[in-house]
């Protein structure tokens, strides 16, 4: 098993983690061209105690559909999925900056859009929601955030996009391309999104993507010159066995561990060495 080491690592190993910042849109947005701004995906109340304090973000992304709820896509989660994994994402980490990711139909119009973004808030502690889309999606975040709601864009490679794209396909292969996404970027950021997040885009569109923009860029699958990174926990963790994109780094053979542990707790049940004296009442 490889892990790879780092900074947050070793404050895990000593539960030294000091520095914890609680994050808000201010700070996201003052961390551009300062820090490097981690996220990373969350379901329940468990794992996401466990990255209250190391993450600056966590997103309640609608990969749940595929991970936890076994979909082959993101395309039926449900605004009631996403609100019932939210209030449990926010249960377990109270003080992280948490956000909801909008899922596929709930934001057709201004009228549908803000009306879902409401119930969000109305019933969750979600501090921002996520959308998908560039300048065909502007006018419908520049109506939410007009009425109060912050908006994550997301742009690029879109999930929720994939049957209508005939499947996930890399961005920004050509001019034309590259030039489009720059102005859904820019789109994006002026009808007040506090950052973006830009997936499945080649490297140097990304860097040029960041570049034109003042808000913060979090890359997946972008390389490692925009403003942040997110990636799907159970992904990073090893716990998603069906496939592993290329931009992916496992730090934990997840599945691999879970799986030896079963074995032994049933060979010990077998044997009786479970539960032993101590164990018992």
């Amino acid at each position: 098993m490889s892990i790879i080491k780092n900074d947050f690592q070793e404050k895990l190993a000593s539960n030294d983690i000091t520095n914890f910042e609680k994050m808000n849109i201010t700070k996201i947005k003052k961390a551009k061209n300062i820090k490097k701004l981690t996220m990373i995906t969350a379901y329940d109340a468990l794992f996401a105690k466990l990255f209250e304090k190391i993450a600056d973000m966590i997103l309640v992304g609608d990969s749940l559909n595929m991970s936890f709820a076994g979909k082959p896509d993101t395309l039926s989660a449900t605004l009631e999925q996403m609100i019932y994994h939210t209030n449990a994402v926010c249960a377990g980490a109270p003080q992280a900056f948490v956000i909801l990711d909008m899922p596929f139909g709930t934001y057709i119009n201004k009228d549908e859009a803000l009306k879902n973004a409401v119930e969000v808030y109305a019933k969750t502690n979600a501090a921002a929601i996520k959308i998908e889309g560039g300048e065909d999606k502007a006018e419908i975040i520049k109506h939410l955030t007009s009425n109060s709601i912050a908006v994550m864009g997301h742009i690029g490679l879109m999930p929720q996009y994939v049957r209508s794209e005939g499947g996930y396909k890399v961005r920004g292969k050509t001019k034309e391309d590259e030039e489009q996404l720059i102005k859904d970027a820019l789109a994006v950021q002026n009808a007040g999104a506090f950052a973006i997040v830009v997936e499945g885009v080649l490297s140097s569109v990304a860097k040029k993507i960041t570049e034109a923009v003042k808000i913060p860029v979090i890359g997946i699958g972008a390389g490692n010159v925009t403003d942040g990174q997110v990636l799907v926990w159970s992904d990073m963790l090893g716990f998603f066995e069906e496939f592993k994109p290329k931009f992916v780094r496992k730090y934990l053979e997840g599945a691999t561990l879970v799986k030896q542990a079963v074995e032994q707790y049933k060979s010990d049940v077998q044997s009786q060495a479970f539960p032993a004296k101590d164990e018992e009442y």
